[in-house]
């Protein structure tokens, strides 16, 4: 869960609030919660514990009655894997997974985040995958799961698309989609290939 309200005012008031965090099982390996630094947000998904969101917010809110926190003049956020060694324990490095830009970003009590409109990039498939939302039904992402949105344009060098109603989790898994109407185009002769998180011509 989200367990962290934060705003800083002005920079004379500097951090105004900081919500303890809520006791969790794992609590001395595996941080849970939300600080920010400034302008920096980083965030620790309880039901994503190998993963770190971090964040460039102009302003953010929060709400603790509906616990919710709002970004906005978002810069680009970033999704970071944690490694661990054959024994489970964390090593400390982190691996870039994948970049969000969006205009804005809510966070509900549950650590997911929703938007109105967004990029997703998924680094190590080299995929930029755009999503748009409505009102009634935003883009979403869940954590520990993936994202969703009512409308997706999809760019990678395996396959382009138009995908309505997509479901796709982290690994660049499609979970679920509109298939009457949607539209998908494959690279059968490979001239392209994603290497090292970068696309390069195809071998």
């Amino acid at each position: 869960m989200q367990k962290l309200g934060l705003y800083a005012l002005t920079g004379i008031l500097g951090f105004a609030l900081i919500f303890a965090l809520l006791p969790g099982a794992n609590r001395a390996t595996v941080p849970t919660g939300a600080v920010l630094s400034g302008v920096q947000l980083t965030l620790y998904p309880s039901r994503d514990p190998d993963a770190v969101w971090q964040f460039r917010a102009g302003q953010v809110t929060n709400d603790p009655l509906i616990s919710e926190t709002r970004l906005t003049d978002l810069g680009q956020g970033q999704r970071l894997l944690r490694e661990r060694d054959a024994s489970g324990r964390l090593t400390g490095r982190q691996t870039l997974d994948a970049t969000l830009s969006a205009p804005d970003l809510t966070i509900d009590g549950q650590d997911n985040m929703t938007t109105r409109q967004a990029r997703i990039t998924l680094v190590q498939q080299c995929a930029d995958i755009d999503l748009t939302g409505t009102e009634q039904t935003p883009v979403k992402i869940e954590q520990g799961s993936g994202f969703s949105a009512p409308v997706a344009e999809l760019d990678s060098p395996l396959m382009t698309g138009h995908v309505e109603k997509l479901r796709m989790s982290f690994d660049f898994n499609i979970e679920d989609s509109d298939n009457a109407n949607s539209t998908w185009q494959y690279d059968l002769d490979g001239k392209e290939r994603c290497e090292n998180g970068r696309r390069v011509p195809g071998a």
